[in-house]
């Protein structure tokens, strides 16, 4: 295909799909996917697979949707490694609207009006990341909802891949798995509930970056903990001696930690100890904790500081009782490199390099599926999709990046296969 019908190509699927709500909902984990919403998506993309001509599609009843394009090798042809891709389904709530509007416009620099009628702009004094678009088109919000680029721009870009090696018998390349999970955005409930056996792969990517050239394979170890201060209740008029106040507590506990070693306070590789939220009532106050750090060894110690913290509050105050709930969320996906898996990782900037595309590698100060795709022993590193200002209603997708995201996918199929012989 020519650039321009690969670019209609790509932006008539991303359009599609953006225009389907897709939103997740926190809660835990407790019902995956936590939409019906996502359900939605899902059998839209399982009818695509199976008219491309994918083998082996299969929708879990956790909407986890898995597809297998066979190898299409010449008979002598040696071992090729199978790769995996995987994009979420759902897009971010922060409380916008759950319908996307999305429209397509030539940036010539300046203001973008987004909504004339509710006066929503973008301005370019506030957004310098637009600069760099003069002349390009964009497709943007109106200004009421996430564009939903993350993740579906990942969605059209892997979509179209398929559709291009499906429609080219000529084209030689290995086994591709795919994996559309739901619930990404509210704790990667779905890799989580991915059946593995339908993912037996070599290696595999997300396309869950931004701009044009981000590449991470390094980022936060991740966990969680939930700390229940179980107090004693008193009417005050007889409360010396015997009230012991489970919201004071909570605000002590909290301030043994460091508040220095916050999100607001650290950037780059740093860690940090995030008390998110604290609810309490006359007889028990809950602490909800986030536990970050890009070495292992480090959030190993934060977890360590944490449960030593709970004794230092036990020991101010003997009368309380204190729980504590602690998990691992997902994992550094550096952690999980070896010899014989950085192909992956190497294949992303050979790729760069043959489509002029100037790598920008970040250490991540989040995770993505492939954050815990990686502990399941499948290096998962991570590349752009072309869009910007992730979960914001100024979120924007600039159609050549979405283009050359679409190519460096083409491109990692091409070297999977050339590296074999």
């Amino acid at each position: 295909m020519k650039q321009h019908e690969i670019e209609d190509a790509l932006v008539e699927r991303f359009l599609r799909y953006v225009r389907v709500p897709s939103e997740s909902k926190a809660n835990g984990g407790k019902v995956v996917p936590s939409t019906q919403e996502q359900w939605d998506m899902a059998r839209l993309l399982q009818k695509e697979l199976e008219s491309i001509g994918l083998k082996e599609v299969s929708l879990s009843d956790k909407c986890v949707l898995t597809g297998h394009l066979p190898a299409n090798l010449p008979p002598d042809a040696p071992h090729v490694p199978a790769i995996g891709f995987c994009a979420h389904m759902d897009t971010v709530d922060v409380s916008l609207s759950p319908v996307v509007k999305p429209q397509r416009v030539r940036y010539e620099g300046g203001d973008i009006v987004l909504n004339a009628a509710q006066n929503i702009v973008m301005r370019a004094a506030e957004h310098p990341e637009l600069a760099p678009y003069v002349g390009q088109e964009l497709i943007v919000t109106d200004g009421t909802s996430v564009l939903g680029a993350d993740n579906k721009a990942a969605i059209a870009n892997i979509m179209t891949a398929l559709d291009t090696l499906t429609g080219d018998p000529t084209r030689p390349h290995g086994d591709v798995y795919v994996a559309f999970v739901p619930d990404e955005e509210c704790g990667l409930w779905g890799s989580k509930n991915m059946d593995f056996t339908k993912f037996p792969v070599n290696y595999a990517y997300t396309i869950d970056c931004c701009a044009l050239g981000e590449v991470v394979y390094e980022t936060f170890n991740a966990g969680s903990a939930e700390v229940t201060i179980h107090g004693v209740s008193a009417h005050p008029m007889s409360a010396k001696g015997v009230l012991v106040n489970p919201t004071l507590l909570a605000v002590d506990f909290v301030n043994l930690f460091d508040r220095r070693e916050t999100p607001e306070c650290t950037e780059g590789t740093e860690g940090y100890i995030w008390c998110q939220t604290i609810r309490s009532n006359p007889t028990t106050a809950t602490v909800e904790l986030n536990i970050r750090d890009h070495d292992k060894a480090r959030y190993e110690e934060r977890k360590r500081l944490i449960t030593a913290n709970i004794e230092k509050l036990r020991q101010m105050e003997p009368r309380c009782r204190v729980d504590c709930t602690m998990e691992d969320t997902y994992g550094n996906i550096a952690d999980a490199v070896t010899d014989e898996n950085r192909q992956a990782i190497d294949n992303i900037y050979e790729a760069m390099k043959r489509l002029d595309i100037t790598p920008n590698t970040i250490a991540m100060r989040g995770g993505t599926d492939g954050s815990f795709i990686s502990t399941k022993g499948i290096l998962t590193p991570n590349y752009f999709t072309g869009g910007l200002n992730f979960h914001s209603n100024c979120e924007f997708l600039p159609i050549p990046s979405l283009r050359k995201s679409y190519e460096l996918t083409m491109a990692l199929i091409a070297l999977a296969y050339e590296k074999a012989h």
